[in-house]
């Protein structure tokens, strides 16, 4: 066995010759279960109870996602074998409600204080947090963060799940309203719409609902960066193992190549005699679960020919060479940019110039749900079930493989377990689609944790050099930036990647000369595709160093300095688009003066006082500012949404937005509900299935309230016109529904419509009401001029950040973040989206790097924990959009962007040096220091 052929397959069950029967209780009630005794206790609650609440985030004792009472202890059930369980109570998530089925204290305090995101690692935290409760009534701030230490979340930023776990000890979990009244729905703290079954354990996830006669297919990946490869007869395989029923290749694919943009044959389906890059798939080995996880990579017949990688960008690169003029590698994939002005006067003019290099790693992920679903042939068509945030893109996609109409294919979305771009991506779905298409039998694929790591798509590793220039007074004349980035093995998102990044690279500030650039290039490193931020979380790294630099070398204040050249209305951005409405960067900035003084003062005092007493430690203050185009650069980007009348009454919300996480299916309730003028609680919501929704674009680029929600907000109207229309009422006009009755108040008159008497116009529904929404955008033209959004969010933070200088560790201590976010339309979930921004900006500055080929698991790849995180202010700034529902602009992205400058800054603040390669690693912050003291 290979250590590669180790680290990505699944342990099979133990040998069930060895099982004996083994007694337990399970939530109150006694169960018998026969399994071998180390078969683990996950997959035993799992597979043999249907105890599904119990999540497996990475079967290492890692994530917590599976944490389970055993005797009232925590424990990670992925690490605990059944016959320890013997004699024993075991708890879990679905047995902590009351025994009536009234949520706990603890679970209503999570759905009011917005603690469940998208809702996979819950299940572990309120198993963690009942553990505390027991035994703590009164519990601390820190006593809830050393309880629930041992579970990871990546989406919430943890603050609002130790808020919600505090106040299920005073009764103060009311926060969030369950349903406000008609018509103010918009800007209320209302509650998940979708929430009960995350805290209640019934949530299904990709994993979740496989039907029990599935096959098992296990995907046979590549050890090797760069390879050729040959596959001898397989005949013998399959005859030495009874349960292995087929083994795909890629002469099985259809069409073997898909990916998102239509001239470009992307990523093989499975690799034909070629791969390139470690982890690729080869084969797909399908059959019973036993027999596909225990079926050793070195036992098939492949043949390997190593071939030399490429696992760096291009070298003359690096020194900072502007790409425009340097000669274009053959691995580039793509390349374009953004230019505007005299250049060389801006520079001459200037009195202070700033030079940065900046070089940031592959990111991994980390949802804590690896990728899951599974397939059915239903006569000539293809269901699939999966977790995803894009089920229009995986249809067409699935279709083109699979040489089928769309209307072919039907994609389930199941709840998801995060996503932050990765599950943009198909991985699971042709694989599955090809398998029950051939075999006419359900098939099922759950990745491990290595396999995810190891064969999923990354953050984009990018070197970006930054040229700015300004006058004597503060202003900026000029920039320059040039970007590569690693775009992997296959094109995946970076031409997205590439276009966006000229056009945010100077940063939200009027600069009257502009020229940048951006690239991107083929290695044989793992595919680099979306992820929050599509390439500006790392142009803002640099251009946010270089606004520290000049503002120092003028000797303007860093928030100032910044402040003089925000982006106003009125104001032209580098592609020559003029802005006329919701530029709230200034406001954002002067949101921030207060603190930013205190903090600064505070910094000061704190550093003499460790300098006079000789202690290592050091604080500094620094600052972060970005923005952010809502949806796809200068493409049509539409969404259309449908809201249905039953003839019972019932109000459907059908919704082809899926929900990652982010709160849209709330979001979009909200919107829809005041449109029509009524209370939310009288939806129900149809998500994601392609068969009942109508395509609302991908959960991608902070677009989903901006374009999503307006056409939400079209399709309310739409259907209240025409029931004003029936009963000729007034547009001021009142509606109530009464099961089957509808009433229509207007003025003194009431008039009633029997909906049952309606003929049904679509399914079961007699009036569908219908919204599309394409924000406007112009394509870009060979200079980068254009309108390639209709719509920019913008931000500034800032961060306090205490330093150990002699053991190189950096501790942020607190986040101030001011958001422009044009109208919040759930202040709770905003602010959940800004708070899980920040933690994965503060992992992108100080811990997370991913390594191809050494990175394969959550103790290796560092995410920020509960007790890495610092104290978050949030303060939202409603500079209000126009073209967005009541005003609204997108926030999934813009959390995240501001967070690692605003730290590094920091860093400089506090101990005079800037780094420019990021994590900052203890090792690479003392070398920088060292390097200081020679200087």
């Amino acid at each position: 066995m290979t250590p590669h052929d180790a680290a990505i397959r699944h342990d099979p069950a133990p040998d069930l010759a060895a099982a004996s029967g083994v007694r337990f209780t399970v939530n109150g009630a006694p169960v018998a279960v026969v399994a071998a005794p180390l078969k683990r206790l996950a997959q035993v609650l799992r597979d043999d109870l249907g105890l599904t609440g119990t999540k497996v985030g990475c079967d290492a004792g890692d994530c917590g996602a599976c944490t389970v009472l055993l005797d009232g202890r925590q424990v990670c059930a992925c690490l605990t074998p059944l016959g320890q369980a013997e004699g024993r109570s075991v708890e879990t998530v679905e047995g902590l409600a009351a025994r009536d089925g009234a949520l706990s204290r603890l679970q209503q305090a999570f759905l009011a204080h917005g603690a469940a995101q998208c809702g996979v690692c819950t299940p572990g935290m309120l198993v963690s947090a009942t553990d505390l409760l027991r035994r703590c009534s009164a519990p601390s701030r820190q006593d809830v963060l050393d309880a629930i230490g041992g579970t990871l979340c990546r989406c919430t930023g943890y603050q609002k799940i130790v808020d919600a776990v505090l106040a299920a000890c005073d009764d103060a979990h009311a926060a969030a309203s369950v349903s406000p009244p008609a018509g103010v729905a918009i800007g209320a703290r209302v509650r998940r719409v979708d929430g009960v079954p995350r805290v209640d354990g019934t949530a299904s996830y990709g994993a979740d609902a496989v039907p029990a006669d599935a096959l098992w297919l296990r995907v046979v990946r590549s050890p090797h960066a760069h390879a050729r490869f040959t596959v001898g007869d397989l005949t013998p395989l399959r005859q030495a193992h009874s349960g292995l029923v087929r083994v795909l290749c890629a002469g099985d694919v259809p069409f073997n190549g898909f990916g998102i943009y239509p001239d470009i044959k992307d990523q093989p389906v499975l690799a034909d005699g070629l791969v390139r890059y470690r982890g690729e798939a080869v084969l797909a080995l399908v059959g019973t679960r036993e027999a596909v996880l225990r079926l050793r990579d070195d036992a098939l017949p492949i043949s390997w020919t190593p071939l030399p990688p490429i696992v760096d960008i291009d070298a003359a690169r690096a020194d900072g060479a502007a790409l425009v003029q340097a000669a274009k590698p053959d691995n580039l994939l793509i390349d374009g940019g953004v230019r505007r002005g005299d250049m060389a006067a801006a520079f001459r003019q200037a009195a202070a110039v700033a030079e940065v290099v900046v070089e940031t790693p592959f990111v991994e992920h980390a949802y804590i749900e690896p990728e899951a679903g599974w397939a059915r042939r239903v006569d000539d068509r293809l269901e699939i079930t999966v977790t995803t945030q894009t089920p229009y893109m995986d249809r067409d996609e699935v279709a083109s493989v699979m040489r089928l109409q769309p209307t072919q294919v039907r994609i389930i979305p199941t709840a998801c377990g995060g996503g932050f771009g990765g599950k943009l991506d198909q991985s699971v779905q042709p694989l599955v689609a090809l398998a029950a298409w051939l075999l006419d039998q359900p098939v099922a694929c759950v990745y491990t944790r290595p396999e995810s790591m190891a064969a999923t798509t990354k953050r984009h590793p990018a070197r970006v050099r930054a040229r700015f220039a300004a006058t004597a007074q503060g202003l900026l004349t000029g920039c320059e930036v040039d970007a590569a980035f690693d775009t992997g093995a296959y094109a995946s998102w970076g031409p997205t990647v590439a276009n966006r990044v000229p056009v945010h690279a100077m940063g939200p500030y009027g600069v009257p000369a502009v020229r940048t650039w951006g690239a991107a290039i083929f290695t044989h490193n793992p595919p680099s595709g979306a992820f929050r931020g599509f390439g500006v979380p790392q142009a803002a790294i640099a251009h946010e160093a270089a606004m520290d630099s000049l503002a120092d070398q003028l000797g303007i204040d860093r928030l100032e300095f910044r402040h003089r050249n925000a982006l106003r209305v009125g104001d032209a951005t580098a592609t020559g688009q003029v802005l006329t409405h919701s530029a709230g960067l200034a406001a954002c900035l002067d949101a921030l003066r207060p603190g930013w003084s205190r903090a600064h003062e505070a910094a000061s005092r704190f550093n003499a006082e460790a300098q006079a007493q000789g202690r290592p430690r050091r604080r500094g203050v620094g600052i972060g500012c970005m923005w952010y185009g809502i949806g796809n650069t200068s493409m049509s980007n539409p969404s259309t949404m449908r809201v249905g009348l039953g003839h019972d009454g019932t109000l459907t919300l059908y919704s082809g937005a899926v929900d990652i996480g982010q709160g849209s299916n709330t979001i979009m309730t909200q919107i829809a509900a005041d449109a029509l003028g009524v209370e939310m609680n009288r939806f129900r919501l149809v998500a994601g299935d392609t068969d009942r929704t109508a395509d609302a674009g991908k959960t991608s680029a902070s677009r989903q309230t901006f374009v999503s929600g307006k056409a939400a907000a079209l399709a309310g109207a739409d259907l209240r016109r025409q029931i004003l229309r029936l009963t000729n009422a007034g547009a001021q006009a009142t509606l109530a529904l009464d099961g089957a009755v509808l009433s229509v108040v207007d003025g003194g008159t009431v008039r009633h419509i029997d909906l049952a008497g309606l003929p049904v116009v679509a399914g079961d529904d007699v009036l569908v009401g219908a919204g599309t929404f394409d924000p406007p955008t112009t394509p870009l033209n060979a200079d980068g001029q254009g309108v390639p959004y209709a719509s920019y969010a913008f931000a500034a933070q800032m961060a306090e950040v205490e330093v150990d200088i002699e053991l190189g560790t950096t501790r942020v201590l607190r986040i101030v973040a001011a958001h422009d976010v044009g109208r919040a339309i759930n202040p709770m979930q905003v602010e959940g989206q800004i708070e899980g921004g920040i933690a994965q900006g503060l992992g992108l500055a100080l811990m997370e790097e991913y390594l191809p080929g050494r990175t394969e698991n959550l103790h290796d790849y560092l995410i920020p924990t509960a007790g890495d995180m610092p104290v978050i202010e949030t303060i939202l700034v409603e500079d209000r959009d126009p073209l967005g529902p009541s005003g609204a602009k997108g926030v999934g992205e813009p959390g995240l962007v501001p967070t690692a400058p605003a730290i590094l800054g920091a860093i400089d603040h506090a101990v005079g040096v800037r780094l420019t390669r990021v994590p900052v690693l203890p090792h690479r912050l003392l070398a920088a220091l060292q390097a200081k003291e020679r200087r």
